[in-house]
């Protein structure tokens, strides 16, 4: 309990960032209009694919003993990878949208 008081104390400027990121993304983010998402989602997909090989890094080259980090580094291969193949689903129906009909 005494290290994870330490790491909070020691991160407490981070740990706000991180808080104040994530508000001001859900501002930004839930102003955009309709007409806006898929640019959107196609640039989140590409950061999400830039945090998937990164994970892949992080994995390969840490320590097979460091199990906080080969956690972290796989728990954010798992939500980048769900994002992705989420954000393309999206982006595909979104775009399908704008596709005329065919008619019979």
């Amino acid at each position: 309990m005494n290290e994870i008081l330490n790491f909070l104390i020691s991160n407490e400027v981070l740990i706000y960032l991180l808080l104040f990121t994530i508000l001001l993304g859900f501002e930004v983010i839930s102003k955009v209009p309709s007409v806006l998402h898929t640019p959107l989602m196609s640039g989140a997909n590409a950061i999400s694919g830039i945090v998937i090989l990164g994970a892949i890094i992080l994995i390969r080259s840490t320590d097979p003993e460091n199990y906080f980090i080969l956690t972290l580094a796989s728990t954010a291969l798992l939500v980048g990878s769900v994002n992705v193949f989420g954000g393309f689903f999206v982006t595909n129906r979104m775009l399908e949208m704008f596709n005329k009909k065919k008619k019979r």
